[in-house]
């Protein structure tokens, strides 16, 4: 798609929601809307204090109901440019010229050069893994994606040729949609509880996951069978999917047992409704009479299985066995989950009793249609099918459980001091602590007695231990496979996880010795600089555990370790914590292969870069050499889950991408540079990191009044009372930006338009280093830098979109709801200087004042947008004034959840 089709997709969109709004609402707020729009276009233009004033003007004398349909004008406005958008970024990623880096075409014409042996290996060892999580920064309502997914599909169809009228009917459709969306309420009036957010996400994987991975997978088996001239090669399940949802405890005080078991039926239940439709079109799609073929013995004996006794299929045996196959999934689903799946109201018969029970029936059929001429019967539907059980099982996502170290701590504390041991655990030191949890693991009683009185923190965790045994047991070992331990700090941190397992039939065995059998692996996470800069010390140290190769054996010889992407920002700021994350896999990366144990890195990223975000082919290829190696997990949250797999197409699109990336990491990296210069630059960054955080850490936590300022001058307060999540805005009740959850932190610079967290202490950085007398060398070593270091160039490539969104005439008016004017010009004054640092940091190293001068896509959306976002952050800012100043027009504060909701649709990547 060219181009001036996206722009004349934007215009249209615009105009048919202009001319909703003329009919619902009238002329007087249509007229108000667009001379807010060209105001709004006119200041960001020219940035004149006349055109700020003419907009105040306008925003300060719309009525109670005009404010509303004038923010929600602009905010629908930018969900259609994004639809626009991603079918225009669908359309060109479809194109038939040379496949480019990041597409799964591309990878796959360097396996040109390699065995068949070498692929097979590759593939048998991968695993990728997105794993879908409630973090709160996703303002949508799943009725306004599911109104945007139709608008998306008409416009597609809309530049299909259509005749005259198909495009009528297209062109009332389109209208129609939109007057929907229009009328359709944009928040919710309620929190989201965790059975909302299991059901959120289930949504995707009907729209999505559930058709478009085995599609993927399928096309790629088929691709390296044709290829390698194998036609009976069969792709490993490398793919599988995760969730946090209904598992993640951490600082979410509605997850415990009930809602672990909540996430698992729901999950089984969707899959099973998935297989029974789909043997159910089978039952339809297999016509094949046996006057015309031949079948299979075993065919014929699942065939008769049938409680179908038509006289008229009496002879599609086929036919007749995929009813056998549905009404055993109907009764399996029934036993599993309790749920009721009976569309065409299939007679009762016997469940199945796990998984390769069903796999096996699906067998049978493949086998007899492979025997007798119907093996292009299997690709179609019935392959798919195959696919998508070995990826998504009767467990559907795999589910992590996490929670924080400290409660692990006050757990274990109290089980030690009410089993009699005389001693307070929590106040032992940490030598100390090893010991007496490595004793306690080589002991086969239990602590915990059901005839003892416990905290409900006790019960509650053992509890949610307990119910992971039984839906493993139940569902399969893939049900839950991970156990993450937020802010690791020390080794008993992870310790203390394992007697926890032993303490709910996880962990069978004695410690140390051949026997120990540990289910759900432990996964430490590093979030803080402090952490990630002890990692290796911390895993060095648990490698050398007595007995921990057993321990690992039964894990596959692995171990996982998740890095955090957000607390590290929070705490060191952009670049450091880029840099640390850095230094921290290769040293673990060094230390596992010594140590000869396979290491998979699970990165927690976020949506915005202040959070790992960014694009997922850069980011995963910047990573150091060796750390990706054919595995990889990663977080996907908040708004992006929807921007990535809210769109079949696109979802089809990302899922491609994240293969592809993983293939090319492990096999044909980026980063080639030799020991001298990768040494060279890795002290240019330390240099760099050090002043940064200086830079960072001087604003944010040595300031004084610093954090009255933020919550003064971005809505984080009004953001804490949006629907959008059921975990609390804030680990604790405080104002402290420690304390502060690094999901709110980031979405609040959003807002405000500053994204303080993805650039703030680069331009101190590069300015201190460049001070130096041999300023040109140190210039075309930074160029150098990014020119062949995939890290440095992936990290200015962030910073580069991030300031094309950063707005410093806007966030001034943000700056104006600090009351102190002292504090007000201090700190804004700090960030302005940090601001021009940095921007001409960024120009020197690229060579432009341009922001994404690289990226003209990019550079284009963002440019088109901006100027009708700005009028959504004025009002917002002229709301907030009324809503702080105690008025009581519940509009104001609806305003400001609205144009919350605007601004981050406008700026995607927010959360």
């Amino acid at each position: 798609m060219p181009e001036q089709a996206l722009k004349d997709n934007i215009r249209y969109l615009g105009r048919v929601l202009g001319e909703v709004i003329l009919e619902k609402e009238g002329k007087e707020t249509f007229d108000a809307v667009e001379a807010i729009r060209r105001a709004g276009v006119k200041f960001h233009r020219d940035g004149e204090i006349a055109s700020a004033q003419r907009l105040d003007h306008l925003l300060k004398h719309l009525s109670g109901n005009q404010t509303i349909a004038v923010v929600r004008a602009f905010s629908y406005f930018k969900h259609l440019v994004n639809i626009a958008e991603d079918l225009h970024s669908h359309c060109r990623h479809g194109h038939t010229g040379k496949p480019e880096p990041g597409e799964l075409d591309h990878s796959l014409e360097q396996f040109e050069p390699m065995s068949m042996a070498e692929i097979e290996a590759f593939f048998a060892s991968a695993l990728v893994s997105p794993v879908l999580t409630a973090h709160p920064t996703e303002v949508q309502r799943q009725s306004i994606l599911d109104t945007e997914r139709r608008i998306s599909a008409l416009l597609l169809k809309r530049s299909s040729g259509l005749t005259r009228q198909e495009a009528e009917r297209n062109d009332l459709m389109l209208r129609g949609a939109i007057t929907a969306l229009w009328q359709t309420r944009m928040l919710r009036f309620s929190r989201l509880t965790v059975n909302d957010e299991i059901n959120n996400a289930l949504s995707y994987y009907r729209t999505t996951f559930l058709d478009v991975l085995p599609e993927l997978l399928q096309d790629l088996e088929h691709h390296l069978a044709t290829r390698f001239g194998n036609p009976d090669y069969e792709l490993p399940s490398f793919f599988q999917m995760g969730s946090w949802i209904g598992g993640d405890r951490d600082g979410n005080p509605f997850v415990d047992a009930n809602t672990l078991q909540q996430a698992v039926t729901q999950q089984a239940a969707t899959a099973f409704e998935y297989y029974i439709e789909e043997a159910l079109a089978l039952s339809g799609e297999l016509s094949m009479t046996m006057h015309l073929v031949n079948v299979t013995p075993d065919l014929l004996i699942l065939a008769e299985a049938s409680r179908d006794q038509s006289p008229h299929r009496a002879d599609e045996p086929y036919r007749r066995a995929m009813v056998t196959i549905a009404s055993r999934l109907v009764q399996t689903c029934r036993e599993f989950t309790g749920h009721d799946i009976n569309a065409r109201q299939l007679t009762p018969t016997t469940a199945y009793a796990n998984l390769e029970a069903f796999l096996t029936d699906l067998d049978i059929v493949v086998d007899s249609l492979r025997r007798n001429h119907g093996q292009a019967l299997i690709y179609p539907r019935l392959g798919k099918l195959i696919k998508a059980v070995k990826t998504f099982g009767f467990h559907l996502a795999t589910i992590d459980l996490r929670q924080s170290s400290d409660i692990h701590e006050a757990v274990i504390d109290e089980l030690f001091t009410k089993s009699g041991h005389g001693f307070s655990y929590a106040a032992l030191e940490e030598k100390e602590k090893v010991r007496v949890l490595l004793e306690e693991l080589s002991q086969p009683r239990l602590m915990f007695s059901p005839y003892q009185d416990y905290s409900p923190l006790v019960v509650s965790e053992v509890g949610v231990l307990r119910k992971a045994k039984e839906v493993r047991d139940k569902f399969g070992a893939r049900t839950i496979r991970q156990y993450i331990i937020s802010h690791t700090e020390t080794l008993s941190d992870m310790l203390e996880v394992a007697l926890l397992q032993k303490e709910a039939g996880l962990l069978r065995g004695n410690w140390g010795a051949d026997n120990i059998q540990m289910d759900i692996n432990i996964v430490p996470l590093f979030e803080t600089i402090a952490d990630l800069r002890h990692a290796p010390e911390i895993m060095s140290t648990w490698l050398g555990l007595p007995g921990i190769r057993n321990v690992l054996r039964h894990c596959d010889n692995e171990q996982e370790i998740m890095l955090g992407y957000s607390d590290s920002n929070k705490d060191g700021g952009f670049l450091t914590a880029n840099w640390e994350l850095y230094r921290a896999e290769v040293g673990l990366v060094e230390l596992f292969r010594q140590a000869k144990v396979k290491l998979r890195l699970f990165h927690g990223r976020g949506g915005t870069v202040g959070r790992g975000g960014g694009p997922t082919y850069q980011a995963i290829m910047a990573q150091p050499q060796g750390t990706v190696d054919g595995q990889i997990r990663l977080t996907e949250q908040g708004e992006i889950i929807a921007n990535k797999f809210s769109d079949p197409r696109v979802g089809r699109h990302n899922l491609e991408t994240l293969i592809a990336a993983t293939i090319d990491a492990s096999l044909f990296p980026q980063d080639q540079l030799s020991d001298d210069k990768r040494r060279k630059f890795e002290q240019t960054m330390d240099a760099l990191s050090t002043t940064a955080m200086q830079a960072y850490r001087s604003l944010v936590y040595e300031t004084p009044g610093f954090t009255d300022y933020f919550f003064s001058a971005t809505p984080i307060s009004e953001i804490a009372e949006l629907n959008i999540g059921s975990r609390p805005s804030a680990r604790k009740a405080s104002r402290r930006i420690e304390d502060l959850r690094a999901i709110p932190w980031g979405f609040s610079w959003g807002q405000c338009r500053l994204l303080l967290p993805g650039w703030y202490g680069f331009g101190s950085a590069i300015e201190h280093f460049l001070n130096a007398d041999d300023r040109e060398d140190r210039i075309r070593q930074l160029k150098e830098m990014l020119a062949e270091w995939p890290l440095f160039k992936t990290l200015i490539a962030n910073m580069d979109m991030v300031l094309a969104k950063t707005d410093l005439s806007v966030a001034s008016r943000y700056s104006q709801l600090v009351a102190d004017e002292q504090l007000r010009q201090t700190v804004f004054g700090c960030i302005e200087k940090e601001y021009a640092l940095t921007t001409h940091a960024l120009n020197l190293l690229l060579g432009s004042a341009i922001r994404l001068a690289n990226n003209p896509a990019l550079a284009n959306s963002i440019r088109n947008r901006l100027p009708y976002l700005d009028p959504l952050n004025h009002l917002q800012v002229e709301l907030i004034k009324r809503f702080r100043s105690g008025t009581s027009d519940d509009r104001v504060k609806f305003g400001i959840h609205l144009s919350i909701n605007g601004i981050a649709a406008g700026l995607r990547n927010t959360g």
